[in-house]
């Protein structure tokens, strides 16, 4: 009886053991049957693979200023009434900006014009006398040494008027001058005065710029010199700016290195003068782009790790690829690393790859905003 129950607990075992498997077969099989959702990769997902010729170029530092600038100084010495444009604020060429006290000034041109009508008459009175002694000598009523004495007085009332027009015209001059217009249509920068200052002649009191003329104005070591040209590419970043990086042409190499720091002025010219920043001043540092140091480049953040290995995702049509890389020079400033193997110019990688991606995984282009980066998978829809 005891063997009977065995037997039969036993049988009853294997029944439901052979349920269980009918009956989770299908589930396993319907599971391993459904594709791996595609990863979704938006634009600001990918970073194209580029070349650069900046590894080891040349480097510029400086900032950006205005290619017209002017330094508006008294011309006159005076006290300041109107401050009629302040930082920031535009300006047309001929637009009052400061205006001084003319008070003066004025006084000394009405003393100038009075002693003007002064030395015209005087003049004229020896002009007629020296007339009157000509006709007379000519009669023989006077010497000729009479008459040689109405020509010297005739030439200095003559000298005197002149120098009369000239005083005039400085005080004339020097009225004008108590109006300190824009020379062209800028900005005003640097306002250095307010109103009730006294200033004197040569003392600073505003700066014009024109924002539409800025370039980039910077130093570089006069060992490498030689491998300058002008019409060279430029590559360079603006502080505050971000990793914006603008381009530009090499216009202008100094002559003359500096004594002391041993580096030659440069300007750089924006390509595209409508990007370039209003605000002069910015600090910038950028590399002189070289032909034959043209190199496949990409930034370090797509570049991933594994021992003595380097590799990189790149997307190969709609699937996910995992390609190993060969690592050159790394440029410091930019944060780049030449790639000698594994990439060709205009593959794209992954910009910040993780840790749980796939060799082979199935890729999905969506619109910007919607991408890896947002943790949005096609199995969610």
């Amino acid at each position: 009886m005891k063997r009977a129950t065995l037997t039969l607990t036993a049988l009853t075992l294997a029944l439901a053991l052979t349920a269980c498997s009918k009956g989770g077969k299908p589930e396993a099989d319907k599971a391993a049957a459904k594709p791996a959702a595609p990863l979704l990769l938006a634009p600001e997902d990918l970073r194209e693979v580029g070349q650069s010729g900046l590894i080891g170029a040349p480097i510029i530092t400086g900032a950006i200023q205005p290619a017209r600038r002017a330094d508006l100084r008294a011309e006159v010495a005076a006290v300041v009434l109107q401050v009629a444009r302040d930082n920031g604020e535009r300006v047309r060429a001929g637009d009052l900006i400061i205006r001084l006290d003319p008070t003066a000034i004025r006084d000394s041109l009405t003393s100038a014009e009075e002693a003007l009508r002064a030395a015209q008459q005087s003049f004229e009175q020896t002009e007629r006398v020296l007339a009157r002694q000509r006709t007379l000598n000519q009669q023989g009523m006077i010497s000729t040494q009479a008459l040689e004495d109405a020509e010297v007085r005739r030439n200095a009332a003559q000298s005197e008027l002149a120098a009369a027009r000239a005083r005039v015209v400085t005080a004339r001059q020097q009225v004008t001058r108590t109006e300190i217009r824009a020379p062209f249509d800028g900005v005003v920068s640097e306002r250095k005065i307010s109103v009730g200052d006294t200033v004197q002649v040569g003392r600073e009191l505003i700066k014009v710029i024109d924002p539409a003329s800025m370039r980039f104005e910077g130093q570089i070591s006069a060992d490498r010199l030689g491998e300058l040209k002008l019409g060279q590419p430029v590559a360079f970043r603006i502080n505050g700016l971000g990793d914006t990086e603008f381009r530009g042409k090499l216009a202008r190499i100094d002559a003359s290195a500096n004594a002391t720091t041993r580096q030659v002025e440069v300007t750089a010219e924006f390509d595209d003068r409508s990007k370039a920043p209003q605000v002069a001043g910015l600090y910038a540092e950028g590399r002189v782009e070289s032909a034959d140091r043209r190199a496949l480049v990409l930034a370090e953040d797509s570049i991933q790790r594994q021992g003595d290995t380097a590799f990189v995702w790149k997307v190969d049509g709609s699937q996910l690829k995992k390609v190993s890389v060969t690592l050159g020079d790394r440029d410091e400033r930019r944060g780049e690393m030449v790639i000698t193997a594994g990439l060709q110019q205009g593959d794209r990688v992954l910009r910040s790859p993780t840790g749980n991606l796939v060799d082979g995984a199935p890729v999905q282009r969506v619109a910007a905003g919607a991408g890896a980066a947002s943790a949005v998978t096609a199995a969610s829809k």
